[in-house]
Order: C-alpha cells, then structure tokens, then sequence
C-alpha cells in the first residue's frame, strides 16, 4: 500500500472511532471539519434529519477579499470566526466538536478556537 493510500485508510478509521461516540442532537448540533490542501470547510449539521444548518468554507462567495491564500491557519480562523458568527445568529450557542478524522492540530485547531473565541462553546 502506497503512502497516500495508508494515510487516507488511517484517516477513515479514525473517522468511524470518533464518529461512533460524537452525534449531535438538537440541543448540541454537531460541527463538522474537512479540511483539503487548499480549503478548509465547516457546517454544523443537526443528526437527526441530516440537515446542515450553518456552513462556511474558503471557497464561499465574498471570501476573496479577506483571506489571501486558503490554505492556511489565518484562512481557517477566519472561517472559524465566520462559523461562528452565523451559528450566534441562528440562536446556537453549544455545539459538539467533530474533528472528522483529522487530527487535533494545526488548522483543524485554529478553526476550533476561532469559533470558541467567537462565542461557540464545545
């Protein structure tokens, strides 16, 4: 098996552990993170329909101008904090952290703090 292909198949099970514990409800929707090597993505989705009810991303409309290369921390606290902001004006305040098999670093990270220092608690 190729480097690529271990990483991807790492990944996936460390989606399906944490996944199998992490499950939003309606009190606690549930933040999802995917990061790829040139965006990062966010939503909150509620489990029990299926429906997103607040997503942000580098690749949404009207990004351009604020984050200069997507790809980056800066780009992901500032989709954080965008996140977050939408969330506050949907009335969702609590929320449970979905890492999406990712690990717990870096971009990932900085996404995570920008929306708790935007008011999102988890």
């Amino acid at each position: 098996m190729n480097s690529s292909k271990a990483r991807r198949v790492a990944r996936k099970k460390r989606q399906a552990r944490v996944r199998k514990k992490v499950t939003g409800s309606v009190e606690r929707p549930r933040l999802c993170v995917f990061r790829s090597s040139k965006h990062i993505y966010a939503q909150i989705v509620e489990d029990a329909t299926g429906n997103t009810l607040v997503a942000a991303s580098t690749v949404t409309k009207g990004n351009g101008d604020s984050v200069k290369y997507s790809g980056n921390a800066e780009a992901a606290k500032f989709v954080g904090k965008q996140l977050a902001e939408k969330a506050l004006a949907k009335d969702i305040k609590q929320v449970v952290f979905d890492r999406n098999g990712f690990l717990f670093h870096g971009r990932v990270k900085a996404l995570a703090d920008a929306a708790r220092e935007a008011g999102l608690s988890f």
